[in-house]
């Protein structure tokens, strides 16, 4: 039997568990290939958004490749950035950013905004997604200003 003591202590552990709670997420439509309505209410910012993509615990460039003179070790399993602007839209970038796996089910792109039906997942990201959505916008700017 637990005790009111017990009891309040489980809720105070499970609360403090990474992923003990879960996010909402965004509702979003996917037309065709696409999520064309932002999922914010305001425009992204393409400063913080190659700050995201940069930042090594995002992997972006375990995989990619891009413009970036700056930083060492970058992937060459998925297609490099430069240009990115001009070969999909934005709708199409936020769709690829939110769940590649819509498009291509065997695709080694993370879904960097979706909780359900993952089965390996590292336990600081179960229950919520790897990207806010202002960070998956501010990702989406960044990656249309890079045209050639």
């Amino acid at each position: 039997m637990i005790c009111r003591g017990m009891l309040a202590l489980i809720v105070i552990v499970l609360g403090c568990m990474p992923g003990a709670t879960q996010e909402a997420l965004v509702p979003y439509t996917v037309v065709g290939d696409a999520i064309p309505k932002s999922l914010t209410s305001h425009p992204g910012d393409p400063v913080n958004g190659r700050a995201v993509v940069v930042k090594r615990e995002n992997t972006c460039l375990l995989c990619h490749s891009g413009p970036f003179p700056d930083q060492r070790f970058q992937g060459d399993l998925s297609p490099n950035l430069q240009g990115t602007g001009s070969r999909w839209s934005e709708g199409q970038l936020r769709l690829r950013m939110v769940d590649a796996s819509r498009l291509n089910p065997a695709t080694i792109m993370p879904s960097y905004y979706r909780i359900d039906g993952l089965t390996r997942v590292a336990a600081n990201f179960s229950g919520k997604p790897v990207l806010t959505a202002e960070q998956i916008e501010d990702v989406v700017a960044f990656l249309m200003t890079l045209k050639d």
